[in-house]
């Protein structure tokens, strides 16, 4: 199991790794539409790091970006496709805790949701035991 302080991760076809140093931040699930439509999912599960924090390791070095805000892209391997999370305008990268290695390590379990309104009133997210 990887530590609280050191996490890797990356695509499908492994030409997109990383590593990011130091804890999570931020853990939570989201299901806005623009997640939906960019993970296929109806939920994903984030977590930010630092933009210094976050190295990236592959053979294909960084993935590739789309522009999918004012303030942000969206990042996925330009190999295989997997979604790997957002590169922010501010310092921030954020993952999708599907994307790492130890989806089991502590500092990645959401601690809440954002944009519950925006999913099927048949799906449920829950929380620390709590449906949204």
């Amino acid at each position: 199991m990887t530590d609280s302080t050191t996490h890797t991760g990356g695509c499908l076809c492994g030409r997109i790794r990383f590593t990011a140093i130091g804890p999570a931040r931020k853990p939570h699930t989201c299901s806005c539409k623009m997640c939906q439509r960019h993970s296929g999912a109806l939920t994903t599960a984030w977590v930010e790091f630092p933009a210094d924090a976050v190295t990236w390791t592959g053979p294909g070095d960084a993935p590739t970006t789309y522009r999918s805000s004012d303030y942000s892209s969206r990042a996925f391997c330009p190999a295989c496709g997997s979604t790997l999370g957002a590169i922010d305008d501010d310092p921030i990268i954020a993952l999708l805790v599907g994307c790492f290695d130890d989806t089991g390590a502590l500092d990645l379990v959401p601690t809440s949701h954002s944009y519950g309104a925006a999913r099927p009133k048949w799906w449920r997210v829950s929380i620390k035991g709590t449906a949204s």
